[in-house]
């Protein structure tokens, strides 16, 4: 099984390193490497329309690519198609998936104009969109423009940046090794080698222990709205202890009783879900808009919410709904 490896200059060096333009091909000599590529940054600024502060790329990065970087870094085409040696010297561009969503280009349609975007003060059109690169996320969020091109147009040195490399899982560490004396030689102190999957590995670690974090909160606001409903509704059986009596005594048997407080019991709860679910909504919609990213609330958590607190009602309901079917009328009247 391959794994992926990236080499980069360690940061805030001055001078920078700088990797030479070759630094993929000499990568490829290493004998148990199937595949290399490379990206740079080009440090321009993307924007949708030339009447957007040209200062604002929106956390995007412009990054020069060789055309051979998909198959190295496992990642797919989602709508359109990827660069090529017959775009090599075009003005063309791919987007990763969130740079394709800040920057409000959902898909590329066949047979209609490419979507534009530019780069410093040139257009480009965006010929393709991929989908998530988990092994590579920074691509997720950058805009890819042709090696060629980006010498010609955007005044691009030809260093690559991030140099990445496909090799053998049981050679993995071997290359690692070498990787750095082999990318740039002068001194290979000056270059770290990462292994995207320990640190893909790490995200889902802290991805998994934040979500049971927040669903033992969910928990307890579910324990804590459900005591609440329970005591609401228990209080709400001795102040209309006279109501239960009256209705027994004009002949409401215990099952409609225990109805009518089981029904309030939910329609309160339901309410309330349904409250909280608008405002957590409207809360996320507010947070993703700021931050320049697409509004999507999946159904089923709608559905979940408000099926919990329907739930939780129909848990809370039942003691005090039984309280009140189990009055005898005589008593109940007494206390009117």
């Amino acid at each position: 099984m391959a794994v992926l490896l990236w080499a980069q200059p360690q940061p805030n060096q001055k001078p920078p390193v700088l990797l030479p333009p070759e630094a993929a091909k000499m990568a490829a000599r290493i004998g148990p490497v199937s595949r290399t590529s490379a990206v740079a940054n080009t440090h321009a600024i993307v924007r949708r329309s030339d009447r957007t502060d040209p200062n604002d790329g929106l956390g995007l990065s412009v990054l020069a690519s060789r055309n051979d970087l998909l198959p190295t870094v496992n990642g797919r085409v989602r709508s359109g198609r990827f660069l090529s040696l017959s775009t090599d010297r075009l003005p063309t561009v791919v987007l990763g998936h969130q740079a394709a969503a800040r920057l409000g280009i959902p898909r590329i349609v066949p047979g209609q104009q490419a979507p534009q975007v530019i780069i410093d003060q040139t257009w480009f059109s965006v010929i393709g969109i991929l989908d998530p690169v988990p092994l590579a996320e920074d691509l997720d969020r950058s805009v890819l423009v042709g090696w060629q091109t980006a010498k010609q147009e955007l005044a691009f040195d030809g260093h690559p940046t991030v140099v990445y490399v496909r090799a053998d899982e049981d050679a993995m560490e071997a290359v690692a090794d070498v990787l750095p004396a082999t990318v740039y030689p002068q001194l290979p102190g000056l270059v770290q080698v990462s292994r995207p999957s320990d640190a893909l590995a790490a995200k889902r670690a802290a991805d998994s222990t934040f979500s049971a974090l927040f669903l033992g909160l969910s928990g307890v606001a579910l324990l804590v709205g459900g005591i609440g409903v329970a005591n609401t509704m228990y209080i709400s059986v001795l102040e209309r202890r006279s109501e239960i009596g009256l209705r027994r005594a004009l002949g409401a048997n215990r099952r409609q009783i225990r109805g009518q407080f089981m029904t309030e019991s939910v329609v309160l709860s339901l309410l309330g879900g349904v409250a909280g679910t608008v405002m957590g909504a409207l809360a996320t919609v507010a947070y993703v808009t700021y931050q320049g990213w697409p509004p999507v609330i999946p159904l089923t958590a709608i559905a979940m919410g408000t099926g919990g607190a329907t739930a939780i009602g129909v848990l809370a309901g039942v003691y005090p709904s039984v309280r009140a079917a189990r009055l005898a009328p005589t008593e109940a009247l007494s206390t009117a």
